[in-house]
């Protein structure tokens, strides 16, 4: 089996971590990828995959052990979402959208402030959500991006609800929404429309589970593109869409109680990235030393070119990792703002850094790194994809990064 990214010992891993991550190398090289060059091929979800993950556990990993599941908290699944990610990026990814249904809703809403009765009813309605993933394998996915600022936490969602007998009825639309077509659940963010206010408020943010099936959803548009094939991110349309009460994933306001306490919430996205990171130099190593499966085993690492392109690589990963596992291990609720910029660092790094190390080992490697019989190629598509990410794409980083660094709280010029 591979060496895993983070070493149990050096990164003083707990035993849950070791263990999952373990398990998802394992499963990654066996399971995932000698399937992954079709879907990004075909364009098309990775169904068998998500039977398998059911089977494997993998589906529940967030959900709270005394519920059923594994009980990973934010950095084991981050930890295995990076194991994942090394060997079929689009299964790690959309496995992320659906992990967050029950990350954001247990171990996250642990921490944050709510009424006793609140509490309790917000842990019996989410029993619900998580019996249907343990039990029957449903997955949830997590429309967010609309095409405008609210998917940067810049504005309110412009999808909303509207309270109606016994539950809601939401009206609006998501674009390059993963899982389309193909989850069981949609957790759609909406604003909530309450009388007497004009303006969208991102406080009414609600988050609600609407069922696939649903009368007046649907899936619209075409899914061709560079990389990321096998999310099948199409657009989706809510036309007077009913959700029952029970369909709240999150207690009204709750939502925006994370978004503001919880920051590093919004890193999810990245571990798939680091596990790119990983393969790309892994691949690299394989190929020069003649021992990539399928290939002759011709041994190119004695020219000095390759041996500095490959100590840069190296260099290159272990930053990335350094900066990104402090990032993760310290993730909580009210950072400071040396944890938040800390944060936006580490994403902006794992998304470059995922695209300039597949880059440079298709430089190195040679014209047959880029034949599609190998996987270099659709790592290098797939981490051109990172950076581009809301909510917190490599430009918006670098944005706050710099305007956070020059002011503190409530300073103008």
């Amino acid at each position: 089996m591979d060496a895993p990214i983070f070493d149990p010992a050096a990164f003083r891993l707990t035993p849950q971590e070791a263990a999952l991550t373990a398990r998802a190398r394992e499963f990654g090289a066996t399971v995932l990828a000698p399937r992954a060059a079709r879907w990004d091929r075909e364009a098309s979800f990775p169904t068998e995959n998500y039977r398998d993950m059911h089977r494997n556990g993998l589906l529940g990993i967030c959900i709270p052990r005394e519920e059923g599941g594994e009980g990973a908290d934010f950095r084991a699944y981050c930890l295995t979402a990076a194991e994942l990610g090394r060997y079929c990026g689009a299964t790690a990814l959309t496995w992320n959208m659906h992990v967050c249904s029950t990350l954001w809703t247990g171990a996250l809403t642990e921490d944050l402030e709510m009424e006793p009765a609140v509490r309790a009813e917000h842990r019996r309605r989410r029993q619900g959500h998580y019996q249907r993933i343990l039990r029957d394998g449903a997955v949830y996915s997590q429309p967010f991006s609309e095409g405008g600022a609210a998917a940067a936490g810049g504005a309110a969602f412009g999808t909303t609800a509207r309270r109606a007998p016994g539950g809601y009825v939401i009206n609006g639309r998501k674009i390059f929404a993963s899982l389309a077509g193909h989850a069981d659940y949609y957790g759609i963010l909406c604003t909530e429309l309450t009388e007497g206010e004009e303006k969208l408020s991102r406080r009414n943010t609600l988050y609600l589970a609407v069922p696939r099936d649903a009368s007046g959803v649907t899936v619209e548009g075409e899914w061709d593109p560079l990389g990321m094939r096998g999310t099948v991110s199409r657009n989706l349309v809510f036309k007077d869409v009913f959700v029952e009460e029970e369909a709240a994933l999150m207690p009204p306001g709750l939502y925006f109680q994370a978004a503001t306490r919880w920051p590093h919430m919004f890193m999810t996205l990245s571990p798939t990235y680091m596990g790119i990171a990983q393969a790309a130099y892994d691949f690299t190593i394989a190929y020069l030393r003649g021992e990539w499966p399928g290939m002759p085993p011709v041994k190119r690492r004695m020219y000095p070119t390759k041996q500095i392109a490959v100590a840069e690589m190296r260099v290159m990963l272990e930053q990335t990792k350094a900066l990104w596992f402090q990032a993760v291990a310290e993730a909580g609720p009210d950072p400071g703002k040396e944890g938040v910029l800390r944060a936006w660092a580490a994403q902006h790094t794992v998304m470059e850094n995922a695209a300039a190390l597949a880059a440079k080992a298709i430089r190195t490697c040679g014209g047959q790194a880029m034949l599609k019989s190998l996987p270099l190629e659709r790592l290098y598509r797939d981490a051109r994809c990172g950076s581009l990410m809301l909510p917190w794409t490599a430009e918006l980083c670098i944005d706050r990064i710099g305007r956070d660094a020059l002011y503190e709280k409530g300073e103008t010029d």
